[in-house]
């Protein structure tokens, strides 16, 4: 037998094989209807195997553990417990949050998906990466992006298929979009606190185990998902998945037990000397990725979907916990073993570079051939439209950040994201609104360094409308000046809203879904033409051009009182680029306007 995990088909049958060290014995589950069949696994130092003939694609199965329980100390062995596969690439149903999944001693096999033994489909032929340096990165929750499409089918509204639509590439090349960067598409299951207010999970961040795609965003499975990446990548358009290495959906102690929890919870999660779970993460648990088997299920995750797929990259979600051992380590062997993997070596790689636990806050720490999501950009550029930054600052964001990446910058700079305010509710509400959310608006960042113009919400006074339309422009015109790759998130281009909802990861309704009837189309062509200057001179935004003069509005160089003074409200820059020609840089805060051009020797502007 190989060293496999997970299920493979053989020549004559299947052979499975599961990682539980702590477990006493293993029995594979096999399914036909709801008749299941017991197969005892065989021990091969930690890990247990089986070989079982004439079975073949299609089979579902799951597993059983026994052992001691000892919950206070990690070992959650309870044979009723049906346990899906960690390494499952399939399940054939949609993982419901019930109070019996935690409850010791009840039978869960008619509460959890099977896994599915899949035929693989033939790798991908290996090619360079979509994504194009300083390229447009455009963030979407599959589900929400086309629910409200009125070009899309009915039946494949909400889906990854919905995404190859002729009608949604369309939108996607007007706004020159290097990479779509699909929030996770992976099986997950409900927050338990969600079930009783009426609310479901929308965004995703709650996996359970990191290959199988959710049925109700990829019911294609994987030749869908295949599908719609060709589709895009013959629009020119690359493909990054937003995946969940953090923690997994089976939460505290008070949680499921659906998978690494009950083949061997201090096994798979990082626990306290006492057996405490480390909660890293604010939902529960942490996957302990200093564990050699935890990063070979990763990496084996990673390898899946460029081989299967052919996906250009990975955003990692709160990325600092895959460098975790306990404390982050810029050296930890995760960056390693990617970099010597031939599959993922050339990958585009995003880091969320954060997580809640100590020293969790490492922007700027991750290897040099990884982007990284800059909240900072976010936070200092909306800081000096809201009036209370100076313009130092702001330049320091545009030019790339290089008192956090050096040069060349590795900053994904970004306005608006998933989690937060989207950018037209930055000019519309000054405080948080989620009470639908169901606890007393007590969720979601209090600080988001929104304004509003002096009127909370939507406004029929004709000058609070005019402002806020002049913010949203300079907004969106600070992003695509920016040196390094950018980010938007679906929507933010035509101003859509959730109502002052910054936390809208439960309401799958038409507050988080994209508004397509009622976008503006104004601001969408707008974004459009800045997206579409930025891209005739892309290289020009991979690094900052330098040397060059700062200059006052009078045209005097700009002094270091200059710099500090907040009376300052225009800047200019001018460098000479290589090859020829002049980059100029133009930010006027009383004018709400900022810009760049690019001079030919024959001073043309473009």
């Amino acid at each position: 037998m190989s060293d496999l995990r997970g299920a493979r088909l053989t020549r004559g049958g299947a052979e499975f094989a599961v990682w539980a060290p702590d477990a006493g014995a293993l029995t594979l589950c096999l399914f036909d209807g709801e008749a299941e069949r017991h197969v005892t696994m065989a021990r091969d130092g930690d890990v247990w195997r089986a070989e079982v003939p004439a079975i073949g694609a299609g089979q579902l199965y799951g597993f059983r553990a026994a052992g001691e329980w000892a919950p206070e100390r990690g070992l959650w062995f309870d044979p009723a417990k049906l346990l899906v596969d960690p390494y499952a690439t399939a399940i054939d149903r949609v993982f419901v949050h019930d109070p019996r999944l935690g409850e010791r001693g009840v039978d869960t096999a008619g509460l959890v998906p099977r896994s599915v033994i899949e035929a693989p489909l033939t790798d991908m032929r290996r090619t360079p990466p979509r994504f194009v340096p300083g390229g447009l990165i455009y963030e979407i929750n599959v589900r929400g992006f086309t629910m409200l499409h009125p070009d899309v089918a009915q039946h494949e509204r909400g889906t990854v298929a919905a995404l190859a639509h002729p009608a949604v590439i369309a939108h996607l090349r007007k706004l020159r979009v290097a990479a779509v960067e699909l929030m996770p598409i992976v099986a997950w299951i409900d927050e338990r606190h969600l079930p009783p207010l009426g609310l479901t999970n929308v965004w995703g961040y709650n996996p359970v185990v990191p290959m199988a795609l959710d049925p109700r965003l990829c019911p294609g499975g994987m030749a869908e998902l295949r599908e719609t990446v060709a589709a895009l990548h013959r629009a020119g358009i690359g493909v990054v998945l937003d995946l969940v290495f953090n923690h997994t959906g089976e939460s505290d102690r008070l949680g499921a037990t659906l998978s690494m929890r009950g083949l061997g919870e201090r096994a798979y999660y990082a626990l306290e000397p006492g057996g405490r779970l480390i909660n890293d993460t604010g939902t529960g648990n942490t996957l302990n990725c200093a564990e050699p088997e935890v990063r070979a299920l990763v990496l084996a995750s990673l390898r899946h979907f460029v081989r299967q797929a052919g996906v250009d990259g990975f955003r990692f979600d709160l990325a600092t916990v895959m460098a975790r051992g306990p404390g982050f380590d810029a050296q930890a062997p995760i960056f390693h073993e990617i970099a010597a993997d031939p599959w993922l070596a050339d990958r585009l790689l995003i880091a969320e570079p954060w997580d809640i636990g100590p020293g969790g806050y490492q922007l700027g720490q991750f290897p040099a051939d990884w982007l990284e999501w800059n909240d900072r950009y976010r936070d200092d550029v909306r800081r000096f439209w809201r009036g209370e930054e100076g313009i130092g600052a702001l330049v320091t964001r545009i030019a790339g950040s290089s008192d956090i990446f050096g040069k060349p910058t590795r900053s994904v700079n970004f306005l608006a994201a998933h989690d937060g305010f989207t950018l037209a509710d930055t000019v519309t509400y000054a405080t948080k609104h989620n009470e639908a959310n169901g606890e007393q608006n007590r969720d979601g960042h209090d600080e988001n360094f929104s304004w509003n113009h002096g009127a909370e919400g939507p406004s029929d006074d004709p000058d609070v409308i005019a402002r806020r339309q002049a913010d949203l422009r300079a907004l969106l015109a600070t992003l695509f000046a920016s040196t390094g790759a950018i980010m938007l998130t679906a929507g933010d281009e035509f101003g859509r809203t959730q109502r002052g909802n910054n936390n809208a990861y439960a309401q799958d309704n038409a507050l988080s879904w994209v508004d397509w009837a009622g976008r503006d189309l104004g601001l969408e062509d707008f974004t459009a033409a800045l997206s579409a200057a930025r891209a005739a001179h892309l290289d020009h935004f991979t690094r900052f051009p330098e040397p060059g003069r700062w200059m006052r509005a009078d045209g005097a160089e700009m002094s270091v009182a200059d710099w500090e003074a907040p009376q300052t409200q225009v800047v200019y820059y001018e460098a000479a680029l290589v090859g020829g020609g002049t980059f100029r840089l133009t930010i006027d805060r009383a004018e709400r306007r900022v810009s760049t051009s690019i001079f030919t020797d024959d001073e043309s502007g473009l």
